[in-house]
């Protein structure tokens, strides 16, 4: 099958039914890279004229992708499909889903690098609200002008004036952008699902080095919710304890929502309990209770066994860190970044008025975590495009800038994996003053980089 090349976009257009035998005969590797020759620097599957297709058959098209990723990190992904075909592959792909969803390629055109500085006025909504800031982010590099609905009544409000906008961006996905392993809250709470039956296979299936990691960026407060587990059993019992134990060591908080113990001997709890772990019926007694939330999730010293000093293959990608939160930094203020110090030493802030931070944690073939000191002008600017208009709100500043970090981290990411450095990233740690922050990085070894933003003080900090 050969693509249909156009604004540097290679799209090809299978028909029919896609299922596992289909898809073969329809595509393969050296079609894509015979695209790639012809200066392609996105590689989309339509499927516009497709009446049907299976997970099999999207398989095919999948693993091609990742073939090309590893080499080249184009843009690759579907376009051209209606809401019933998009839900069914994030349903397919929940938990995978690695490559990008336009809805039409006059979205995907948004994106391509041959397509830059034709700016458009686009309004962009996405339940999720990390692709609602890595749309936007995208959007803005490109030169285009973002308008993000930050809810579904406020997008179908504006979506009625559809003459006042180029492009009208939904039911669309980035893939590549950051990490999903669980879903940070306010109060910088990480909340993960547990599967109905826990026995021994929660210590194949919890991603243990996330955990821990997350543990080091600074996070204090993890909850399980538990309204669907039917039973456990003294494997998955001994599993929680142990866990318990190990974040009593950082001082934080494990709690459990909406278990039932109908079907889990009662005696479970109290030696759950006994271990630290605190249960609670529902999850808005812990989310809507601002003072058990801050009390919980409050930042606290971690041990001294964590203060790792800095190895030579971090340090070897330093460039990477410093270019990934520079370049986003830049784009999102319009202001250039100047390296005023840089440093190999303990963090060192001076004024601490007027200063909030954030922290992100990275894992795989090396190891450590970024920490980012905003002046709170900076991190209003970088997050109105986000909010979509200027606030003084702590708390959304707060959980926008999570969304912006979070972006970082996906482009560090991606830099790194340039180089075949592989590794994941947790989600963003913030901290509403400095001292909170020196809780978790004072007497942490690291590189520190003082920069300016128009004359406002920006701090990196890179440690293990």
């Amino acid at each position: 099958m050969r693509a249909v090349i156009k604004n540097g976009i290679g799209v090809f257009h299978p028909q029919g039914f896609l299922d596992g035998n289909s898809s073969i005969a329809l595509l393969s590797i050296d079609d894509i890279e015979a695209t790639l020759k012809s200066n392609a620097d996105m590689i989309l599957v339509s499927l516009q004229k497709v009446i049907f297709f299976n997970r099999n058959g999207l398989d095919t098209f999948v693993k091609m992708f990742h073939k090309i990723r590893k080499t080249s990190h184009i843009i690759v992904g579907f376009c051209d499909y209606d809401r019933k075909k998009y839900d069914a592959i994030c349903k397919f792909y929940k938990d995978d889903l690695n490559f990008s969803l336009f809805k039409t390629q006059d979205i995907a055109n948004l994106f391509s690098s041959s397509y830059k500085n034709q700016a458009k006025n686009v309004l962009l909504f996405s339940e999720d609200k990390s692709q609602r800031a890595a749309f936007a982010i995208e959007l803005h590099d490109n030169g285009h002008n973002p308008i993000v609905a930050q809810t579904h009544q406020e997008f179908l409000e504006k979506s009625k004036n559809a003459s006042a906008y180029d492009v009208i961006l939904c039911d669309s996905y980035l893939g590549q952008i950051g990490q999903q392993v669980a879903t940070r809250v306010t109060g910088n709470a990480i909340i993960y699902t547990l599967p109905s039956f826990l026995d021994a296979e929660i210590g194949n299936t919890f991603n243990i080095a996330y955990h821990n990691n997350s543990l080091n960026v600074g996070f204090r407060l993890f909850i399980f919710d538990a309204y669907k587990v039917v039973s456990m059993n003294v494997h998955a019992l001994n599993f929680f304890s142990k866990l318990a134990s190990a974040a009593a060591e950082y001082n934080a908080t494990i709690c459990f929502v909406g278990m039932t113990f109908e079907k889990t001997p009662t005696a479970f709890k109290e030696t759950l309990e006994d271990s630290g772990i605190m249960f609670f019926e529902q999850m808005n007694d812990i989310l809507e209770n601002k003072e058990l939330l801050e009390e919980l999730g409050a930042s606290s010293a971690a041990t001294t066994k964590n203060k790792r000093p800095l190895n030579k293959m971090i340090v070897s990608e330093l460039a990477n860190f410093i270019d990934a939160t520079v370049a986003t930094i830049e784009m999102m203020t319009n202001a250039q970044a100047i390296k005023e110090a840089a440093k190999v030493d303990t963090i060192v802030i001076g004024e601490k008025e007027n200063k909030i931070a954030s922290s992100i944690g990275f894992y795989g073939d090396i190891d450590g975590m970024v920490i980012l000191v905003f002046p709170l002008d900076i991190a209003k600017k970088s997050c109105e495009l986000l909010i979509g208009e200027d606030t003084n709100d702590l708390e959304l500043i707060l959980d926008t800038l999570a969304e912006l970090v979070n972006i970082v981290g996906g482009k560090i990411k991606t830099l790194l994996s340039d180089e075949k450095v592989n590794v994941n990233i947790t989600l963003p740690r913030t901290y509403k003053d400095i001292d909170s922050l020196l809780e978790i990085a004072q007497g942490k070894k690291g590189v520190q980089v003082d920069l300016a933003f128009d004359n406002d003080k920006f701090l990196f900090f890179l440690t293990r």
